[in-house]
């Protein structure tokens, strides 16, 4: 949209109106929002690249799916499954441990669903948070002066 101010109005010659200008001025903005989307603005992406983008991830998550699978026997699985649906962000972390130690070679066999129990009481027992509770009574509001 080009604003067009009566010349009259500021004692200036109108240059909102300048085709030139607003080229320019296009060009600039052009480039302003391409350093932006290199910059992290994903928002503004062209749908070639977010397309590009999500076929990757798609990919990457087959893989990771696939390569699950060769791991967990199908009961590690079934109980990894029903972990995500509670906790997806748990499974997530199951997940990565499990295919770290498989690339490093410390699983030798397909992990059952014991040695998964066994590997998510572990990760438990890191994790677990001690919460402590402390009740403050205020007396004085509790005292009647009457």
């Amino acid at each position: 949209m080009i604003w067009t101010v009566d010349p009259k109005f500021l004692g200036l010659p109108c240059v909102l109106a300048d085709p030139e200008l607003e080229a320019i001025r296009q060009r600039r903005m052009q480039e302003l929002m391409a350093q932006q989307g290199v910059g992290g603005a994903r928002g503004q992406q062209n749908p070639e690249q977010q397309k590009a983008n999500d076929d990757a991830k798609r990919e990457a998550e087959e893989r990771r799916q696939m390569m699950l699978s060769q791991i967990l026997s199908s009961e590690a699985r079934e109980r990894l499954a029903r972990i995500a649906l509670v906790k997806p962000e748990k499974a997530s972390g199951v997940e990565d441990v499990i295919l770290r130690a498989a690339q490093m070679g410390q699983i030798a066999e397909k992990v059952s669903e014991e040695r998964l129990i066994t590997l998510l009481e572990q990760i438990n027992n890191q994790t677990t948070k001690q919460t402590k509770v402390i009740i403050q009574r205020r007396w004085n509001v509790l005292e009647d002066d009457d």
